[in-house]
């Protein structure tokens, strides 16, 4: 039995982020909640709620020998979209200095994306949603447009899963 944990021996990790707190910013967590609930996810793959800790396992995957072959993220993002858009984003998207749009993606979180990537010969997929509102001061609950978006964001994020077997 391995004292490693689930997500280094794992062939796909999908890592749902943000923080559930403040409104449409708890999109990750919701999707990977959904995928758990909702798909018949395969064993060699696991899906974590990692609400805002993911750095610490970024770092993990890194310093480690065993690992996933891929990590999919999960997050919530503004660029101006329509509110509830599901898109992809590459690793060399993610800005290099902090900017009001990414929450989870900054400093040192993007330059541990860009090494799994480029030196540990991970494959990572970034899947965001548009935000409608991520407000100042605590308010649980997705708006409505992010709401809709986690079943269509969960089934792209499935298909990609199936698709690597």
């Amino acid at each position: 039995m391995s004292d490693l944990p689930d997500y280094l021996t794992k062939r796909t990790v999908v890592f749902g982020c943000g923080n559930t707190l403040f409104g449409d910013d708890g999109f990750g967590p919701a999707v990977a909640d959904y995928l758990v609930d909702n798909c018949d996810v395969p064993d060699d793959v696991l899906v974590m709620d990692v609400g805002t800790s993911v750095r610490e396992l970024l770092f993990t995957i890194l310093l480690s020998e065993t690992r996933p072959s891929s990590v999919i993220i999960v997050d919530a993002v503004d660029r101006g979209r329509i509110p509830g858009e599901i898109f992809e984003i590459s690793v060399d998207e993610i800005p290099e200095k902090k900017t009001v749009d990414f929450s989870m993606h900054q400093v040192p979180t993007s330059n541990m994306l860009k090494e799994l990537k480029d030196i540990g010969g991970i494959e990572v997929t970034i899947i965001v949603c548009q935000v409608q509102d991520i407000p100042e001061e605590v308010s649980p609950g997705l708006s409505g447009h992010v709401t809709h978006a986690v079943p269509r964001a969960s089934k792209l994020i499935y298909e990609k899963i199936i698709m690597r077997r």
